[in-house]
């Protein structure tokens, strides 16, 4: 689908980790890289991905998302894959019982 996120989207303002602004980030489902909560740069691809697969682009929906991140994301998820599959799978439930 192509969806991008850009930090002036977000709900939440987040500090940017400039020492690593050009590091590789999320590749994918099986990332096993940390996830950074606290990085700009980390939480935009993360968020971006998220959206893509659930294919979908509404401010409601990441907003949803970030609040997940922020409060209910267990610290023991640590991989940028098992943050992601978090998020996707949450977002997923949300959407199947939004009316």
């Amino acid at each position: 689908m192509g969806i991008t996120v850009h930090p002036s989207d977000l709900k939440y303002r987040y500090p940017k980790v400039t020492e690593q602004k050009y590091e590789p980030k999320f590749s994918g489902p099986g990332d096993p890289s940390p996830f950074n909560r606290d990085d700009l740069y980390d939480i935009v691809p993360m968020l971006t991905a998220v959206m893509d697969e659930l294919q979908c682009d509404d401010a409601d929906t990441l907003h949803f998302l970030e609040d997940l991140m922020n409060r209910d994301l267990p610290r023991f998820l640590e991989s940028r894959g098992e943050v992601f599959a978090f998020l996707a799978g949450c977002g997923k439930e949300m959407l199947q019982h939004r009316p």
